[in-house]
């Protein structure tokens, strides 16, 4: 990865149009001075575009329509035409069209992706049930991404003074106990750790890992999982150099001079580290999935069906994701040349020394 002088190409994918992504991309992309900082690429057509730009009566935009993304014209809003039929919206409801075309808007930002004719991709919500197929057959973006472009990925949701890591990603509740071990765990604070460092600047971050059970386990009275589990994963990180600490209890964590107090945090399964991530920096928050070879973010929001189509959905967090796509970009490109030319003096000097001494390897 190399960090470019002219403007990042930031790939978007639209999500269900049924839902509200598309009414977020075009509130976004009102404002004029965006385009300064960036070129977007949607994966779309230009005609779903227009058709819920009229609806929402939002008419100081104008897309580029292009047939591939090497044809995208800074300064523009690019919309990569993918299909030409005129479109069908119902919106607050999954219909099979809907999710054809967030199928189809997926899986061509994501090839795009793998062929570095973006930098950068931001995604829009799905309907991880609705849009279930014989070509994509995944609980979640996140698994997509893992699957498409390797790495290991984990699901972190940031903020500025928040950052939730999800150990076990999206499984059903009764699952998650089935799905941890130690081994899992400590991968999981080590993947943690590195994104800190390396896309988010922290030099040496401090990782809270929360317990399994109510009160962390009591001791073993509630459960068992955190004296067997989860305290021998952070020892070990701990004594890789790892700055990592807990199990907290999580019905008590989430108080600021708490939670703040750490870079990172460690959540054993979804709700544990989404309600309150959502409760706390709804608007703002941000998706990302760490741990990739590629950087995607999203919006810290669903299909929001409930309100499709009034008019009425904020789109704060769907441009903060954009821009913190390209802040971890350019942070993991100077990261990744320091690193470079550290090892590279290091060579030419016959030190025999790694640059990384407070940095684990991973497994």
């Amino acid at each position: 990865m190399i960090l470019k002088n002219n403007k990042l190409k930031v790939g978007i994918s639209v999500g269900d149009p049924n839902g509200i992504g598309v009414e977020v991309i075009l509130k976004t992309f009102q404002k004029k001075e965006i385009l300064e900082f960036f070129t977007p690429i949607i994966f779309a057509s230009t005609k779903l575009l227009s058709y819920q730009k009229n609806i929402f009566n939002i008419n100081n935009i104008y897309f580029q329509g292009i047939f591939k993304p090497e044809e995208a014209i800074p300064g523009k809003i690019n919309v990569v035409n993918l299909w030409k039929d005129n479109v069908s919206i119902e919106f607050g409801k999954p219909t099979k069209e809907g999710m054809n075309m967030a199928r189809t808007s997926l899986i061509a930002a994501v090839e795009a992706l793998e062929n570095n004719l973006i930098d950068v991709l931001v995604t829009c919500p799905i309907n991880k049930e609705a849009i279930q197929s014989s070509d994509f057959h995944f609980p979640g973006h996140t698994e997509y991404l893992e699957h498409k472009l390797g790495g290991k990925a984990i699901m972190l949701l940031e903020n500025e003074d928040l950052r939730i890591a999800i150990a076990t990603h999206n499984i059903a509740l009764s699952e998650v106990n089935k799905k941890l071990s130690k081994e899992l765990i400590k991968k999981q604070i080590i993947a943690l750790n590195h994104t800190l460092i390396q896309d988010f600047c922290i030099e040496k971050p401090k990782i809270a890992v929360l317990g399994l059970n109510p009160h962390a386990g009591d001791h073993g009275f509630l459960g068992k999982e955190e004296q067997q589990i989860i305290e021998p994963a952070i020892k070990e990180s701990f004594d890789r150099g790892i700055l990592a600490f807990g199990p907290y209890s999580a019905d008590s964590f989430f108080i600021p001079y708490i939670y703040s107090s750490f870079d990172g945090i460690l959540a054993m399964y979804h709700d544990q580290g989404i309600i309150p991530f959502k409760t706390l920096a709804y608007e703002n928050g941000v998706s990302y999935t760490a741990g990739l070879p590629f950087i995607r973010t999203a919006p810290n929001h669903g299909t929001a069906y409930s309100i499709a189509g009034k008019g009425i959905a904020h789109a704060g967090s769907f441009e903060k994701a954009i821009f913190n796509a390209i802040k971890i970009y350019k942070n993991r490109s100077e990261y990744i040349d320091l690193k470079s030319n550290a090892l590279q003096k290091i060579k030419i000097e016959g030190i025999d020394s790694t640059i990384d001494e407070d940095l684990p390897t991973e497994d």
